[in-house]
């Protein structure tokens, strides 16, 4: 039971008659650091003599055909990649979103222009529909003509290599990518799955029957 007499921490709180006041004006402070976060930028490079980050990096992208959007740690190994196509002659580079909120759209969009195709790769996703990030990008492009993709990888910490990278981006040159990827999807833990949905109204828990599935898999792998 409290007591009366100890220090209680609460959060801001505010009712129905001033929630849509608040809602607007931190919208309205974050819509402002668009404007702010590059001046700082500016200023740090001023004075440091190096980038402080800015909304977004791109690399590689002056004549590129193909632009992947990525961001966070995934992006030193997509550099890689692109720098290993662009040695075998292919237009393709990356833009590496900095800022996430507020979103730069008016930046995205001009970092995009030109390219005819743009792979969003997303570490993180919203079941029922998809990657987050490709919903904001999306609203960016104008050019209705361009051709979006979108690539989940690293969910979970799974590892993405540029040679997983490497047999997407052949499928993509080669038009047979479809628009929507898991990346290493394991179909067979998949399909195991929803072969026991087909056989019993609930199959029980999900990561579970996963988990037991891939121990029994890596017996089998172990014992040929």
């Amino acid at each position: 039971m409290l007591d009366p007499a100890d220090p209680i921490s609460m959060g801001a709180m505010v009712g129905p008659e001033a929630f849509t006041e608040v809602k607007y004006l931190a919208h309205h402070r974050q819509m402002q650091a668009l404007d702010l976060i590059p001046q700082v930028q500016k200023e740090f490079e001023a004075i440091f003599g190096r980038d402080s980050g800015g909304l977004l990096h791109e690399y590689r992208t002056e004549d590129a055909e193909t632009i992947v959007l990525c961001l966070g740690s995934v992006t030193g190994t997509v550099q890689d990649v692109v720098d290993q196509r662009r040695a075998a002659g292919e237009r393709i580079g990356v833009v590496s979103l900095v800022s996430f909120r507020p979103f730069p759209r008016v930046a995205v969009r001009r970092a995009l222009r030109g390219a005819k195709t743009v792979v969003v790769m997303e570490k993180a996703f919203s079941v029922g529909i998809g990657g987050i990030v490709s919903a904001d990008v999306g609203t960016s492009l104008l050019d209705e003509e361009t051709e979006r993709y979108e690539l989940i990888a690293g969910l979970g910490g799974r590892d993405i290599t540029s040679t997983s990278l490497h047999e997407y981006f052949d499928r993509l040159k080669a038009g047979t990518q479809k628009r929507f990827k898991f990346l290493d999807l394991n179909r067979e833990l998949v399909d195991k799955e929803l072969e026991r949905e087909r056989g019993t109204r609930r199959s029980g828990s999900i990561p579970e029957n996963l988990i037991k599935d891939v121990t029994e898999m890596a017996l089998e792998e172990a014992g040929r």
